[in-house]
């Protein structure tokens, strides 16, 4: 075979390889048609999915006080740069105050931004997109009965090639399931409520589970802990083993989640304290479903490593 022909068949199986990857990480945003028009948003189910999303804990301005004030800015750091959390008060310049409802649920739920652009999984949409459409737009119509806050948001410190936002086509290709929660009808109502808000909005296993080299969450290992992703010490095992939380009961669980206090008097810091501060206002019967589904999980050791 010829020197010439050698070439031009890489040359076409590059353009084809090319191909593949334009098409796999493309943008996928859902339909305006996925919209009902008649949809009357409930403003205390918006309140409750605010809550346990933990919205504040990202993104509420770092030293401030009020907590429904969300201009953003607290930085997040990881092995691929620094994250900045954006400004999502009701600003219409500065937050997402003009955004409409589309671009709120496809960013929450599809990782899609205003422009069709990829977005950080420091945003935990891999969650959020298990959230029920209703929810989402509960959520959406409750955010916009926040203040405005004009905080101009910082931008990410991301290095070549992360700063790539095609890229994160590729992620998602590989560690994105954009499936909605679906109930097993073999368990109780109380155990698929604690399954959806623990999967879902709550987004536990994104910080209780250890990550691989590309930042996708090792399946076989979630909610058994691991490093902080910021380098601040180690992300507890919160599955019903030895090493993590096998010696709760449900009710301590619920209790921990309401007032941060652990069985042995000792309490939620660091981040955690900051989730508590969200859980803590949640109903004392969504604490007790998420209870009933944590101690059901698979129990996995994930015990932290001896300082040296």
């Amino acid at each position: 075979m010829s020197l010439k022909r050698i070439l031009g068949g890489l040359v076409v199986l590059g353009l084809i390889g090319l191909g593949i990857f334009w098409f796999v990480t493309q943008p996928s945003p859902l339909p305006a048609s996925v919209l009902t028009a008649d949809y009357k948003p409930n403003l205390a189910n918006g309140e409750t999915i605010f809550n346990v999303g933990g919205c504040v804990s990202c993104h509420k301005s770092p030293g401030q006080e009020e907590r429904l004030k969300l201009g953003g800015g607290l930085a997040l750091g990881s092995p691929f740069g620094t994250f900045y959390a954006p400004n999502i008060s009701p600003d219409a310049k500065q937050g997402i105050g003009a955004w409409s409802e589309l671009e709120f649920v496809n960013a929450l739920q599809r990782g899609v931004g205003r422009e069709g652009e990829h977005l950080y999984p420091a945003l935990p949409f891999t969650s959020y997109a298990k959230l029920k459409l209703e929810d989402v737009r509960d959520l959406y119509a409750y955010m916009k009965t926040l203040p405005a806050v004009d905080t101009v948001d910082k931008p990410h410190a991301i290095g070549f090639p992360f700063n790539i936002r095609r890229l994160l086509g590729g992620w998602k290709f590989l560690f994105f399931d954009d499936k909605p929660f679906k109930p097993d009808p073999s368990k109780s109502a109380e155990w698929n409520r604690g399954a959806y808000l623990v999967l879902g909005p709550g987004h536990c296993s994104e910080c209780h589970s250890p990550r691989n080299a590309f930042g996708g969450i090792e399946a076989d290992k979630r909610f058994s802990g691991g490093p902080d992703p910021e380098g601040k010490g180690w992300v507890p095992n919160i599955t019903p083993h030895a090493d993590g939380i096998g010696s709760w009961t449900e009710a301590q669980i619920a209790s921990f989640l309401k007032d941060g206090f652990t069985p042995d008097y000792d309490s939620a810091g660091g981040s955690m304290a900051e989730v508590i501060q969200n859980t803590g206002h949640l109903s004392d019967d969504d604490r007790k479903a998420m209870a009933a589904f944590l101690v059901t999980l698979p129990a996995i050791p994930g015990k932290a490593p001896k300082k040296p």
